[in-house]
C-alpha cells in the first residue's frame, strides 16, 4: 500500500545556504471580484511554468493583471486552455511561464519560495530521476544572478491531482459560490487524502482542492533521504 507525505520546507536546513531569490511567474490569470459573494480572490499553487503565452495576441492581459470580473476571467481562461495540460482546472490566479526575478548566493540543492513553490538545481533533478522518482517535470527559470557561473535552476511543475477526503472537512461546509466557484474553507489541521482520487503514476503532486499542499509518495521520501536532500520535512497523511 502506497504511503503519502506532505512536503514542507525544513527551514533549519535551508538556512545553512547563504542565498535567496525573489521572483514571480511571467503570466497569470487575474484574480476575480465576484458580485455575487463579494469575494476578491485568486488561487495559489496552480503554477504551470512549462506553459508559455507569448503567442497569444492578448498576452499583455496576463502580465501583472489586476482583479477583473468573473466573466472576463472565464474568457481569458479559454484563451489559455488549449495550451495547458488537459487536467488543469485553471482557477483565477493560475500562473504560467518561467519564474522571472533575481537571485544571489548559494541556494543549495533545492530551495523554496513559501511552502508551495520548489526550485532545484538540474543535477538534483537528475539524481531524483535516477532514483526512480516518477513524473518530475523541471522547467527553466528566468532568475538572474549577479555572480559568475551561476547554477542552472529549474522549477518543478507540480500539478494538482486528487482531493482531500470529505471526512476531514467541516460537515456544514457551504457549497461553492454559484457565480465564481470559490469555496470558503481553510486547510484542516489533520488532512486526510481521498484514496480513490490519488494518481497511481506520480510520486509528487499537489492536492487538487488545496493546491498549496504538496504531496510525495514514500518512494519520493526515500529517494530524497538517500540523496540527503534535507531541505524537506515529511508528514505522513492518512488516506480513506
Amino acid at each position: 500500500m502506497t504511503r503519502f507525505f506532505e512536503l514542507r520546507e525544513n527551514r533549519a536546513a535551508t538556512a545553512r545556504y547563504k542565498g535567496d531569490f525573489g521572483a514571480t511567474h511571467k503570466w497569470s490569470l487575474p484574480s476575480v471580484e465576484c458580485t455575487a459573494c463579494g469575494a476578491i480572490w485568486g488561487a495559489s499553487g496552480h503554477d504551470y511554468p512549462s506553459v508559455g503565452l507569448s503567442q497569444l495576441p492578448e498576452q499583455a492581459k496576463f502580465i501583472s493583471p489586476g482583479p477583473t470580473s468573473v466573466s472576463e476571467c472565464a474568457r481569458l481562461r479559454e484563451l489559455v486552455r488549449p495550451l495547458a495540460p488537459p487536467s488543469a482546472t485553471l482557477p483565477p490566479g493560475t500562473s504560467f511561464g518561467p519564474l522571472v526575478g533575481t537571485a544571489h548566493g548559494d541556494l543549495g540543492p533545492l530551495t523554496w519560495q513559501g511552502d508551495y513553490l520548489l526550485v532545484l538545481r538540474r543535477d538534483t533533478l537528475e539524481r531524483l530521476q535516477a532514483e526512480g522518482v516518477r513524473g518530475l517535470l523541471g522547467c527553466m527559470t528566468g532568475l538572474r544572478f549577479r555572480q559568475k557561473n551561476p547554477p542552472e535552476l529549474l522549477e518543478l511543475q507540480i500539478e494538482p491531482h486528487g482531493r482531500l477526503h470529505p471526512d476531514c472537512l467541516p460537515p456544514d461546509l457551504p457549497p461553492p459560490c454559484a457565480t465564481c466557484g470559490r469555496v470558503a474553507v481553510r486547510l484542516p489541521e489533520q488532512p486526510i487524502l481521498d484514496a480513490a482520487s490519488l494518481p497511481a503514476d506520480l510520486d509528487l503532486f499537489r492536492v487538487g482542492n488545496f493546491a498549496t499542499v504538496i504531496v510525495g509518495t514514500e518512494r519520493f521520501m526515500d529517494a530524497a533521504r538517500r540523496l540527503e536532500l534535507d531541505g524537506i520535512t515529511f508528514r505522513e497523511l492518512p488516506t480513506r
